[in-house]
């Protein structure tokens, strides 16, 4: 089973690998120009000679996506409860929490910056739009799909809210909330980036704007290979430290 698992791995690795070898030879074949499609080789060299200087404006981004992802974990937890406990208010806020998602990035990123500057201000708000639905909406699904069976005998307990919340209705939720958590990990970067495109003074997506016009696709397509990196190393540390919380949680309660 352990090897089979094992190989099973190695199926995207050696797809990525063929694609690269594929890509480098149409490119070396075709004498394609570096300024249409630079090679796997050409985004290398330029990953290298401006490592320092796409690690300086990826840091700016990742402070960004961080601190908006953390933010939208809080406010995603506690609409989530508030829906949970009062149906009033998931009447209330549910359509426009639906609404906001219609609105393009391209389209309201401007206006934030208009009104909060070119500084991380208006990129973090946008990450915490981007990454606040399918957390909140995960974990209010998670939440009702309770049985009812495990309420009413936690209600013939005498327990009382907080304790049904914290011993039924949170563990029997955390998977839910775990998923809502690592759909919105895949939108934060790219969030970030969008905003940092449209203005901004330092970024990843300040970067490739001035590389795409110089025409330094070459350093466009090192910024989006690290732009990669940095999404998948984050979605893997996401989903291992879920694997903990769940395990740990399980054991606690001695399943």
């Amino acid at each position: 089973m352990k090897k089979s698992i094992n190989i099973d791995k190695l199926y995207p690795i050696l797809s990525i690998v063929t694609i690269t070898f594929i890509w480098q030879i149409i490119v070396d074949l075709n004498n394609i120009p570096k300024y249409i499609l630079p090679s796997p080789t050409d985004i290398f060299l330029a990953l290298k000679s401006d490592f320092n200087l796409i690690i300086t404006h990826t840091k700016v981004t990742l402070y960004e996506s961080f601190v908006g992802f953390g933010f939208s974990i809080i406010l995603a937890f506690i609409l989530a409860i508030m829906m949970d406990s009062f149906k009033i208010i998931k009447k209330l806020f549910y359509p426009l929490l639906v609404i906001s998602q219609t609105i393009p990035t391209i389209a309201i990123a401007p206006i934030f910056i208009i009104w909060f500057g070119f500084g991380t201000l208006p990129k973090i708000i946008m990450v915490i739009m981007a990454c606040f639905f399918p957390i909140v909406i995960s974990l209010v699904d998670g939440l009702e799909k309770i049985d009812n069976d495990y309420l009413r005998l936690f209600k013939t307990m005498s327990a009382s809210k907080l304790q049904t919340f914290y011993h039924l209705k949170l563990p029997y939720a955390m998977v839910h909330l775990l998923s809502g958590i690592k759909i919105a990990a895949t939108y934060m970067i790219m969030s970030a980036v969008v905003s940092e495109w449209l203005g901004g003074e330092k970024g990843i997506g300040v970067y490739m704007v001035r590389a795409k016009n110089a025409y330094a696709l070459d350093k466009v397509f090192a910024s989006i290979l690290v732009i990669i990196i940095a999404s998948i190393l984050t979605i893997y540390t996401i989903d291992f430290l879920g694997n903990k919380l769940i395990r740990w949680k399980s054991e606690e309660k001695g399943v």
